[in-house]
């Protein structure tokens, strides 16, 4: 082997593979290979102030790791060849330095589209990581690490546990509280409108009244309205004006990461999450008539820019296919407003323009195919021609009233032709100055003002965006775990903030008011560009931030007030005599003994207290103490009664054993229950880490000889791989479905 290319996805270094002869060897580091520590802080402070990260490889990419450094010393070059980011040229940095090599010294080959002339093009002009960029991921990851890791806990210990506070994470969730504060606090104001129905069905609306001209608010009650319909009844109209003008509508700008991800929330429904997962799919390379590649460039960035060969051959695609009266005499350039905005990566926009909808439509799957077709639809929309349209406006004047119709044409559809035009022409009469015309009908109608809108997801994208909070690569996880974390709630497609959410930003308004302040987090990603464009020192950017936020995180600990519900009852402990206090748990009330830990007395809001467990003959398999049956949420189980010293507990029923082996160790697998339901768990825990969510089987990937699962999804029952970053899948047979069997049989059990 003379040549090695390190990508991070399998998908990626396939369709890179079929790209290149055999003196390539294409191989996927499967994302990060080396992080800070799950389990602690993970950054050194040094007595000179410099923070010094102390990354490990997690023990499940050890094997990927193994496997790189044995390509690597059979290699003669080997090409880092991760995604054009800050992540992805991080990832690069922590390659080499997982495979002990120079970083610098690795050539660096990047393309925006995984084609087989930008792979080659590549190739051909190879460069050197940029540390810069590396660095600026790499303050990015310690200014983030140092927010999660000591303020999490903070809040945690003043309001409740699981609980996180995070750089982005929080300025977001403040946007979303002051809109619902803002919503809390609106009071509807009363108006009213006035419809008009003119002779030839005309429809029209109340512009002026006795020489004043009405705006949205200027009918204030039921009185004024009255008073203007009274009038409006006995007045003869006649035509004042009829105008026609002509305006464009201006071609929409290509597709960058926000853009995206808003079109197609509201075009197609798609959450941020899957909208990425879509169009990475895409990126990387799907089923095409000309073989595997990528259809689309790569899907995170700010930047309009398109490349002049595909600005190009969109131009002559779309002269020989929609004529010239389409095509502008000059090709159209967009940039970007966004802040930070890095103008040298491409807008998303079809690797093939030879590649359109109706051809692509027999080769990608449902949702790869609506998303390509937007995204193709939308590039050639952007160097066509302007739509033009005709609006009309009718003015009928009474003695006292005036009223307004107004009437739209399509003259020319322009980039509709692709984009599409949802409204219909409505055409107004063509009526003579001075002619009389008749009032049929008029309506008066009571409105009220309404709150602002809650956002949705690609509203609160948009105002990140504006905002300068974040970055393409952000936007997506953002929203993510502020779900996770239980600070929001979607419903309707609408975003709601939770009760805790609007306690841990008052704690943080108050306490720490700079990780919520939308300006200064825009101010840090500012700063975290200068580092990426080497003007700023990351160590600085770190320092800067760290030294006072440490000091309000120490004084915080001490002068914030806990928040932890806990209001006396009035009544007494029965087991030690302490007054009973109201709390608040993760699910739910209930009611504990003011004394605790020493006395742990609890009953419900009702004074149940939780169930004595069940005595058993059955001796602990650790510590020889009789095993009794307890109940939790999710169900009897057997402990150990000598816990807390002996933490021994099994299920009630054995798990069912799986006939195949682990994939890791090669152990049992079982069936197991958790905290999210159903699971398969290797029998060798905690040596061997093997989970699934999914019922492994004795099947191998066709792509990458992964195992199969079997899961059931909302969709579904499908067939996937195990390997997160290999996306086969298939429908199972209707002979051999079994996940909706299941569910009816668990339905029974529990009815």
């Amino acid at each position: 082997m003379k040549n090695l290319i390190i990508v991070e996805s399998p998908a990626k270094a396939r369709t890179i593979s079929a790209f290149l002869g055999k003196n390539y060897k294409v191989v996927a580091s499967k994302g990060h290979i080396r992080d800070l520590p799950k389990s602690s802080f993970g950054i050194t402070v040094e007595e000179d102030g410099r923070f010094v990260p102390k990354y490990s490889i997690p023990r499940e990419v050890n094997p990927t790791v193994k496997e790189l450094k044995k390509l690597a010393k059979e290699a003669e070059t080997i090409y880092i060849a991760t995604d054009e980011d800050r992540e992805g040229e991080a990832i690069g940095y922590h390659i080499a330095m997982a495979i002990k090599k120079e970083p610098e010294s690795l050539p660096r080959i990047v393309f925006h589209e995984i084609t087989k002339t930008a792979i080659q093009h590549a190739l051909n002009n190879p460069r050197k990581l940029d540390m810069d960029s590396v660095n600026a991921q790499q303050a990015r990851r310690l200014l983030d690490r140092i927010v999660g890791y000591k303020l999490s806990p903070l809040l945690a210990s003043k309001i409740q546990k699981g609980l996180s506070a995070g750089r982005v994470q929080s300025s977001s969730l403040k946007i979303v509280i002051d809109r619902e504060r803002e919503i809390k606090a609106f009071k509807p104001e009363e108006y009213w409108t006035i419809s008009g129905l003119f002779e030839k069905n005309i429809e029209s609306s109340i512009y002026a009244f006795d020489g004043n001209k009405l705006d949205k608010m200027s009918i204030k009650n039921e009185a004024m309205a009255t008073q203007i319909v009274q009038s409006a009844v006995k007045e003869n109209f006649v035509v004042e004006s009829l105008d026609k003008k002509e305006r464009k509508s201006k071609t929409p700008p290509p597709f960058m990461t926000s853009t995206l991800q808003q079109s197609a929330s509201t075009q197609l429904g798609f959450s941020p999450k899957k909208t990425m997962m879509v169009a990475q799919k895409l990126y990387e390379g799907v089923k095409t008539d000309k073989g595997n590649m990528g259809v689309i460039t790569y899907m995170r960035t700010d930047s309009m820019n398109l490349a002049k060969e595909a600005v190009a051959s969109a131009r002559e695609y779309i002269e020989s296919n929609f004529g010239d009266k389409y095509l502008p005499k000059k090709a159209k350039n967009y940039t970007t407003s966004s802040k930070g905005a890095q103008e040298a990566h491409e807008a998303i926009r079809p690797t093939r323009v030879d590649f359109p909808p109706l051809v692509a439509k027999d080769y990608l799957g449902a949702d790869e195919f609506k998303l390509y077709r937007l995204i193709y639809n939308r590039f050639l929309a952007c160097q066509m021609m302007e739509a033009r349209l005709e609006s009309q406006t009718l003015l009928f004047k009474g003695e006292k009233s005036t009223f307004k119709a107004s009437g739209r044409k399509l003259l020319f559809d322009g980039f509709y032709r692709v984009t599409g035009y949802s409204e219909k022409d409505k055409l107004l009469p063509e009526l003579k100055k001075g002619q009389k015309v008749i009032l049929d009908d008029i309506k008066p109608e009571q409105h009220f003002t309404e709150p602002p809108a809650r956002y949705n997801e690609a509203s609160l994208i948009k105002k990140l965006e504006s905002l300068g909070i974040g970055r393409p690569s952000t936007y997506a996880p953002t929203i993510t775990i502020l779900q996770q974390r239980k600070y929001i709630e979607i419903e309707k497609r609408r975003i709601h903030p939770t009760e805790v959410a609007f306690t841990v930003i008052e704690m943080l308004e108050e306490h720490f008011s700079e990780i919520v302040d939308s300006s200064f987090t825009s101010n840090m990603e500012a700063n975290l560009d200068e580092v990426d464009e080497g003007r700023l020192d990351w160590q600085k950017v770190l320092a800067d931030f760290y030294d006072p936020f440490m000091k309000k995180i120490a004084d915080g600990k001490k002068s914030i007030k806990s928040q932890k519900m806990a209001i006396p009852t009035g009544e007494m402990c029965p087991k030690c005599g302490h007054e009973l206090l109201r709390r608040k748990g993760r699910y739910g009330e209930f009611i504990a003994c003011g004394n605790f830990p020493k006395c742990k007395y609890t009953t419900d809001l009702e004074g149940n207290a939780p169930p004595e467990p069940e005595l058993t003959d059955r001796p602990c398999e650790k510590c020889g103490a009789m095993m009794v049956i307890k109940n939790s949420r999710r169900g009897k189980f057997y402990a150990c009664s000598a816990y807390p010293k002996c933490k021994n507990a099994q299920p009630l029923v054995p798990p069912r054993e799986l006939s195949v082996p682990c994939p890791k160790c090669g152990s049992k697998i079982y069936e197991k229950e958790g905290k999210r339901g159903k699971f398969y768990g290797c029998s060798n825990y905690p040596k061997c880490r093997f989970i699934s969510n999914g019922e492994p089987l004795d099947r191998k990937c066709p792509e990458c000889e992964s195992m199969v699962v079997h899961k059931l999804l909302k969709a579904g029952e499908v067939y996937e791989c195990i390997d997160k970053k290999c996306k086969w899948s298939e429908k199972v047979p209707e002979d051999k479905l079994k996940g909706k069997l299941t569910k009816v049989k668990e339905d029974e059990k529990k009815s």
